[in-house]
């Protein structure tokens, strides 16, 4: 007798405030997950450069199963890749993973913005998939929002037209209702909506600084993770006039004299635009409203949402070349480059940065470049919420290389900070091996996605190492607080507290911040604000 297949996992339906999804169960997790679900309406024809607007109801029951469409934007990152189905300006979806079995009250909610510098980056990509973190008991979010021009444009003439009388910041909009769908619609997939943290890495991580401290956005969290980058020195905002002059220039190279000429340009006009040197920068705008007042200033005098916050970065963010412009890194040619970059500030820089051979020269300019880049940004964020929050802030370092590629993928050699070339395409010269844990690393450990990463050939310490991380993830996000029996004690770098830092390696362990006298050297040496009296 024939034994009949097994039924088909049931497709769980949930009722939303637009109307009914249905996504798919994972059984093997007991996790579902709904994917592609409109948060916003399609900012497309006359809502190009438009503030999100809500997403239009449905009736009957919608499929989410597939992924939306990712936002505009060039193929400049060679580690990210997609399962959306393609690229269009009607890109405001979000994806849920959720247990399948309710918990009591509502579980707490990860919310998580990708990075991509604001000119790159989907929800869609595996290494964000939540389905690993829905498996350890709390619902995660990914988010689709505007990048590059479609995002950033500032303009005289949109500032005029937007209700909020300023532009430039309509890519942290999306993120901003994103989370308010989040606040409307979570529990019926089973979260609460009073326990919600946003995490990010790299530009995401840059979006989670500013959501602290915006007004729009800081009242709906419970608890914050930022990951290499924050807005306190890595893309740092620009003051309205500023940006409207440079986003009016770029209009002009385009040839378009009004903001209506600009909207009757197709979408992939204006992408390949972003690409010319006079494009703007797509950073952040200072534009008294998503972002009332500098952030430092913000966060100086406490103004930011009053929430526990995890935070750190990876022990190379960025390789001596960046600093070094290609020079061999010898002593030499170290104190070339901090002459060249910083005069007279230099020989004190080479006071905590020393670089007496070779060796020492190369792990001092990889050192100074990573705190350059983005560790230095990060640093700052971490000092200033701890001395004006009165939260716990809790501190790591990654500092775990990446294995060794699989044989597979040969064809790819290392890219800037983090990223894949094509070997055939690589006409530059060959980047420095790394020295330590590059930028994006972590994101697979943290995410518990290392299998979709098939470039690496993972080991047990790599799962081992990726399976703690998630714990200490998962239990912030549950608690405010990565600390539990059975996990590395991770002390926190709150206000009085002595300086500590978790070195998340394949020995876990917490200890003394090591470089605090480099990272108040470049405040002085940057011009930064003081750090609460904390500065010497």
């Amino acid at each position: 007798m024939n034994t009949p297949p097994p039924a088909a996992p049931p497709f769980p339906q949930v009722q939303t405030r637009s109307g009914v999804l249905e996504g798919a169960l994972d059984p093997a997790r007991n996790v579902m997950a709904f994917l592609g679900i409109p948060f916003a309406a399609p900012p497309t024809g006359e809502r190009r450069w438009r503030e999100p607007q809500p997403p239009t109801s449905w009736v009957g029951v919608r499929p989410a199963r597939t992924f939306g469409p990712r936002p505009m934007q060039r193929p400049v990152f060679g580690d990210m890749n997609f399962r959306s189905p393609g690229m269009s300006e009607d890109c405001l979806y979000l994806n849920v993973w959720a247990p399948a079995e309710p918990g009591a009250g509502g579980r707490p909610v990860l919310v998580y913005f990708y990075g991509g510098g604001n000119i790159a980056g989907d929800s869609s990509e595996p290494r964000y998939d939540g389905s690993a973190l829905a498996e350890r008991g709390i619902l995660v979010v990914t988010v689709n929002s505007r990048l590059n021009v479609f995002g950033f444009l500032a303009h005289p003439e949109l500032s005029r037209e937007l209700p909020h009388g300023a532009s430039g910041n309509l890519g942290y909009l999306d993120q901003v209702e994103a989370l308010r769908w989040v606040q409307a619609n979570i529990a019926a997939f089973g979260g609460d909506p009073a326990r919600v943290t946003i995490a990010g890495e790299s530009a995401g991580s840059v979006a989670v600084s500013a959501h602290l401290v915006s007004p729009l956005s800081k009242d709906l969290l419970a608890g914050a993770i930022g990951s290499s980058g924050s807005i306190l020195g890595a893309m740092p905002p620009v003051p309205l006039g500023q940006a409207e002059a440079a986003g009016a220039a770029f209009a002009a190279h385009l040839k378009a004299p009004s903001l209506a000429a600009l909207r009757d340009l197709d979408a992939g006009t204006l992408l390949e635009a972003t690409a010319l040197p006079h494009a703007p920068a797509w950073t952040a705008t200072l534009d008294g409203f998503f972002l009332p007042d500098d952030p430092a200033a913000l966060y100086v005098t406490g103004q930011q949402a009053r929430v526990p916050l995890l935070v750190g970065w990876n022990s190379e963010e960025m390789n001596h070349d960046w600093l070094l412009r290609g020079e061999a890194p010898t002593p030499g040619a170290f104190a070339r480059a901090l002459r060249l970059r910083f005069g007279d500030r230099a020989d004190a820089l080479l006071q905590v940065y020393p670089a007496t051979t070779d060796e020492e020269a190369a792990q001092a300019a990889t050192d100074l470049a990573s705190d350059l880049f983005i560790g230095h940004s990060t640093w700052r964020w971490a000092e200033l919420h701890r001395a004006t929050s009165g939260q716990p802030v809790f501190r790591y370092l990654y500092a775990h290389p990446r294995p060794p590629m699989s044989p597979a993928v040969q064809h790819k050699v290392p890219g800037l900070a983090g990223g894949l070339m094509d070997r055939q395409d690589a006409d530059l010269p060959a980047l420095p091996t790394p020295r330590g844990a590059v930028h994006s690393a972590d994101i697979e450990y943290f995410m518990g996605n290392l299998s979709t990463n098939e470039v690496y050939a993972w080991s047990a310490q790599d799962t081992a190492l990726s399976d703690l991380m998630q714990a200490c993830y998962v239990q912030f996000v549950k608690a405010g607080d990565p600390n539990r029996p059975g996990l590395p004690q991770w002390p926190p770098f709150s206000a009085g507290s002595e300086e500590a830092v978790m070195h998340l390696d394949v020995r876990p362990e917490a200890g003394p911040e090591i470089h605090r006298e480099r990272h108040l050297l470049l405040e002085a040496v940057q011009g930064q604000e003081p750090l609460n009296g904390k500065e010497t």
